[in-house]
């Protein structure tokens, strides 16, 4: 795991984008503190960064920027590729042979042998920048879940990217903040992508990669993987053979580490299945680690210790109070490369996972996502049902005292996403406009032109909740806030359940199989009920939570209305005080205050 950046410039000095692309690499330190790489080309044209977090091949073999033995392509590259000892032994098979143990190399020698069809033989979470000196091309290339991000920007002629937006404000190009990043995040809870705090600086689409042709300065983007809702697993007990299957296969794949590995536990689901898994595989060298709060009503200690006690290896628990969380409230907003709602958690879990001495620990995130986790797949038929009402009577619930139900207004929008922030959303496009001082119908078009995939239409039930949750919610808060939490610690976060073979089976059981209103997750409680202890499942659904409304309502910087100018979120917080206003609201509006 690590962090990438580049320029590619036909206007700029040797000198001058070297430097630059020193000073990106230096603002990402902390993704990749092992070790720092700069490739630039003979003529200055292309620079390719690299700061490294040495999980695979601990050895000066793996640094980066990594060139083919040629020395004609040059790739940095951020992520893991679990299937790279497949294509590996594929690759000699053909006459390659390897200098390195790494998955980097795999990748460069899978480009000479198949050029850009090898993107999709490539299973894992990656982002990467290729440059082909041969061509004169430069491709960035993002995993097909999007677990790795990678934004960029094209203006005048130059290619600008990097794994977080931090490094495009220290770079020498003026990029201009976009103010409408206020908007989504008061509507959505984050900033979604493509959009980002910066103008003309997007996120490249997972699944994608872009060609960038440094003899015309032109570019284009493709798509080389995708996935896509079928009905074709209709046979309960074939959908629980296929799920344990492919869930298994991934957590052994997921393990493969030349540094020392670990588990999040938090006592639900799908960490409690991960780590029995794991244990199977890795017996005593398995590490878990589970956060707990001296608050014990948010405590999920119990459930912990029904696994820990059966499993090999070493577990460790810290705990977290008030107090730690005040005394760390800065830097965990400083660790947000963009403005969110969220990963306070995910920062508290990455430090300790540091301080145990971890550089890679497996994440349950995803399992919610697609096996319907969420009270939002109970949902979709009522959702359906107030839609056929009069748009009129749909905006009227914007009067509505109880901030819950003012969502409902989102519903009178034709495109879908207005089904999402009715499920999701923060803040109504008329509170919005008044929180902003701005044009309401300014507002509601932006938030009501925001683009979805066509693919959303033709689904219902679960999996149109499903395909809402992955890419909407999942793709653009969890998986973000947990990259960039994660690394602000040095720590590298795997997800077996964003396997692509996973997400495959997933997406190919019928929602009648895979959903049931009665119990969330029945399919994976079924294909693990022989290990899962029943009262991790048979429970109230508790997520990996920390007493935020009652933390947040006691810190000042947070909850004091006198600290906003504006006289709408005065109003806010003091509802907040109240209790009528969700923790992550009054976040975004500290946010927004602040910015």
């Amino acid at each position: 795991m690590c962090r990438i950046l580049g320029i590619v410039s036909s206007k700029t000095t040797l000198t001058e984008t070297y430097q630059q692309v020193s000073q990106m690499c230096k603002i990402l330190q902390h993704g990749g503190p092992d070790n720092e790489g700069i490739y630039q080309n003979t003529d200055g044209t292309v620079c390719l960064g690299h700061r490294r977090l040495s999980i695979l091949d601990l050895s000066a073999a793996g640094h980066q920027p990594m060139c083919s033995d040629d020395k004609q392509i040059w790739i940095s590259f951020n992520g893991e590729i679990y299937n790279f000892k497949v294509l590996r032994r594929e690759l000699i098979s053909l006459g390659y042979s390897f200098n390195t143990n790494t998955d980097t190399e795999v990748i460069l020698k899978a480009y000479q042998e198949w050029g850009t069809q090898s993107f999709s033989k490539l299973k894992g979470m990656f982002a990467f920048a290729l440059y082909d000196e041969r061509d004169r091309q430069v491709y960035l290339v993002r995993d097909a879940a999007g677990i790795k991000p990678l934004y960029f920007s094209v203006n005048n002629g130059d290619l600008v990217f990097a794994s977080e937006i931090k490094a495009f404000s220290i770079s020498d190009f003026k990029f201009e903040k976009d103010e409408n990043w206020k908007i989504y995040l008061l509507a959505f809870g984050h900033i979604p992508e493509p959009f980002t705090t910066l103008k003309g600086v997007h996120s490249l689409a997972k699944g994608h990669y872009l060609t960038w042709n440094i003899a015309d300065l032109s570019y284009i983007i493709k798509s080389f993987k995708s996935f896509s809702y079928t009905k074709e697993i209709t046979d309960i007990e074939e959908a629980i053979f296929e799920v344990k299957k492919s869930l298994t296969s991934s957590v052994i794949s997921h393990l493969i580490s030349d540094a020392p590995i670990g588990v999040f536990l938090s006592g639900g689901i799908d960490s409690s299945i991960l780590t029995l898994i794991a244990d199977q595989y890795q017996g005593t060298k398995l590490n878990s680690l589970s956060i707990n709060l001296q608050e014990t009503d948010y405590s999920e200690k119990r459930y912990q210790e029904m696994v820990t006690k059966t499993i090999q290896g070493s577990h460790n628990e810290f705990f977290i109070n008030y107090k730690e969380f005040i005394k760390n409230f800065e830097t965990i907003v400083s660790s947000m490369d963009q403005p969110s709602t969220d990963g306070i958690n995910s920062w508290f879990v990455s430090k300790y996972a540091k301080e145990n001495g971890l550089k890679a620990v497996l994440s349950g995130l995803g399992g919610d996502e697609l096996f319907g986790g969420y009270p939002s797949f109970q949902r979709m038929d009522m959702l359906s049902a107030i839609k056929k009402l009069p748009s009129a009577l749909i905006k009227g619930t914007e009067y509505h005292p109880n901030h819950k139900y003012k969502r409902l207004y989102y519903l009178s929008y034709d495109n879908p996403v207005g089904e999402y922030l009715f499920l999701r959303g923060f803040f109504t496009p008329p509170l919005i406009a008044s929180i902003l001082d701005a044009d309401l119908k300014e507002i509601d078009s932006i938030v009501n032109s925001f683009p979805l995939s066509k693919e959303v239409s033709s689904l219902s039930g679960g999996n149109r909740a499903s395909w809402f949750e992955t890419n909407m919610y999942m793709q653009n808060q969890l998986l973000k806030d947990t990259d960039y939490m994660s690394m602000s610690h040095g720590i590298e976060v795997r997800v077996p359940f964003l396997d692509q073979d996973l997400i495959s089976t997933a997406l190919r059981i019928d929602p009648k199989v895979k959903f049931s209103r009665q119990l969330h997750k029945v399919l994976l409680i079924k294909a693990f009920k022989d290990v899962l202890p029943e009262p991790v499942w048979n429970r109230k659904k508790m997520g990996f939570s920390f007493p935020f409304q009652e933390w947040m309502s006691r810190f000042e910087q947070i909850s004091n209305p006198d600290r906003y100018r504006n006289k709408t979120t005065k109003k806010l917080i003091k509802d907040f005080h109240k209790g009528n206003l969700h923790w992550s609201s009054a976040f975004a509006l500290y946010h927004i205050n602040n910015a």
